[in-house]
């Protein structure tokens, strides 16, 4: 139900554009105390659906990627309007929505494939009913990308999505529907971070597959300390390095740069957190045209037009946030660059900034979720791999410029899960698999081996029937 009013109710839960407010989808919470029969009803469904050939589960799932293609605008336009990224924005990732299908089919047979090898056959089997946690930044797509490999694998699917993002959800699970996935397989659970928790808490619950902050993903850690049998996937983001060496192209670095750390306003957990400088004229180039080109950038709603580069922050809250967090990096010794601010009071749009922190003491590793870009100034390569790897984290991290040989030094120093060269930090592919190291995740990547924790190996020594062996060991007897 979409309105424009907002819910007069507390068992409703709403959305809002995060620059005007005004009331983008309503719908009632989910009760906690109806989980119990919410599961009940998904395992019911999953109990048929697991048995069903896999081309028929594949089939189902083209189908929505089918009817996605057809209503990718109408997914678009409330992605833009819950999450507030430019409309260009948002259709691309309402077309990663249908691209995920057959990347997953197609990694499912690579990786569940059942396999014959040292006398074993290897078969593999869903884990029944998983919880899908999802986050505000990729309302749909992040999400998606555990639930399409986790029905495909015979699971059934529980997903409570961002509370800053519930229409976003709804509107999944009508197209779901409108593709013809059997009842009860997908459910969506409408609430806060505490109906999150009951839901990962709760005994009936194989799995839980999550995207979103690192305080969370470690409450969940240890909250599942005591059910080891239960499946945990963790993508966390990360306070990720960006070098830049010697560039030929400035501008094109600058380009790079900027795309890396603010496209999404920032809001990708990949973006660029800490451009590391080695110092030298063509660096001190590449740095003046980043500030020149960041200072640029069209922040905007994503009404407005022509597009804007980048929308808001998802909420005052947040935007609060991230000044609260330049202002303590400037007490620490930082010397903006560019200075971040509110272009519109009691908004959450933000001039992209950027902080030199060269000289800075107690730089916190953290991850700043937004448009702020840290600046380091170091001498040499080494101390560049070295500042790089001085992190808790290890998600992303890239470098421009340099050859091919800095470049594979680079790729076999730096700890993390996904490292780019002359390529925005933000670029992924869904071919290969998305995740990280450290506090980043627990090496459960996502995107092409989501496959990997959606279900688990089965192996079996088998015969037709039963039959001596060519050797018995000693002590034991038979008559023949």
């Amino acid at each position: 139900m979409r309105s424009s009013d907002p819910p007069v109710d507390p068992s409703f839960i709403d959305s809002r554009d995060p620059v005007t407010s005004e009331a983008v989808w309503c719908g009632r919470r989910t009760d906690p105390t109806s989980l119990d029969a919410i599961i009940r009803r998904a395992r019911g469904a999953q109990a048929d659906w697991r048995k069903r050939p896999f081309a028929d589960r594949a089939a189902q799932a083209r189908a929505f990627a089918r009817i996605v293609g057809k209503r990718s605008d109408e997914l678009a336009a409330i992605i833009s309007a819950e999450n507030g990224k430019p409309f260009w924005e948002a259709r691309t990732e309402a077309a990663t929505v249908a691209a995920k299908v057959d990347l997953s089919i197609r990694a499912h047979d690579i990786r569940c494939r059942e396999f014959a090898g040292g006398g074993a056959v290897t078969r593999f089997r869903p884990h029944g009913v998983v919880a899908v946690l999802g986050p505000f930044n990729f309302p749909a797509h992040l999400p998606n990308g555990h639930i399409v490999p986790a029905l495909l694998a015979g699971n059934a699917v529980l997903f409570k999505p961002s509370e800053n993002t519930p229409g976003t959800a709804a509107l999944m699970e009508e197209l779901w529907c409108e593709a013809g996935l059997p009842r009860d397989l997908l459910h969506i659970l409408y609430g806060d971070g505490s109906l999150g928790a009951t839901l990962a808490a709760h005994p009936g619950i194989d799995g839980i597959f999550f995207t979103g902050s690192e305080t969370v993903g470690r409450k969940l850690l240890q909250s599942q300390a005591s059910h080891p049998g239960k499946i945990l996937a963790l993508e966390m983001g990360g306070n990720n390095p960006l070098v830049v060496a010697e560039c030929v192209d400035p501008v094109a670095a600058a380009v790079l740069i900027v795309q890396s750390a603010f496209l999404s306003a920032g809001q990708r957990c990949t973006c660029a957190r800490r451009l590391i400088l080695i110092e030298s004229a063509s660096t001190r180039r590449v740095l003046g045209e980043t500030v020149r080109t960041a200072a640029a950038l069209t922040v905007g709603h994503h009404g407005v037009r022509p597009e804007p580069f980048m929308g808001p922050v998802i909420s005052n809250d947040a935007a609060g946030r991230i000044l609260s967090a330049q202002e303590s990096l400037l007490k620490a010794g930082g010397i903006s660059l560019l200075h971040v601010e509110r272009l519109q009071e009691g908004t959450p749009l933000l001039r992209p900034g950027m902080i030199d922190m060269t000289n800075a003491t107690d730089r916190p590793d953290e991850e700043i979720f937004g448009p702020l870009l840290q600046v380091i100034r170091v001498k040499d390569f080494e101390a560049a791999l070295t500042e790089a790897n001085d992190t808790r984290f290890g998600l992303a991290a890239g470098l421009i410029g340099g050859n091919a040989a800095m470049a594979a030094v680079f790729r076999d120093s730096v700890r993390a899960g996904i490292v780019n060269w002359n390529r925005p930090l933000t670029g992924a592919s869904g071919s290969a698999p998305f995740g990280g190291v450290g506090h980043s995740g627990n090496h459960r990547p996502s995107a092409f081996f989501a496959a990997d924790y959606c279900a688990y190996p089965v192996a079996s020594m088998e015969d037709n029937q039963p039959r001596l062996p060519e050797t018995l060991p000693p002590g034991l007897a038979v008559r023949t």
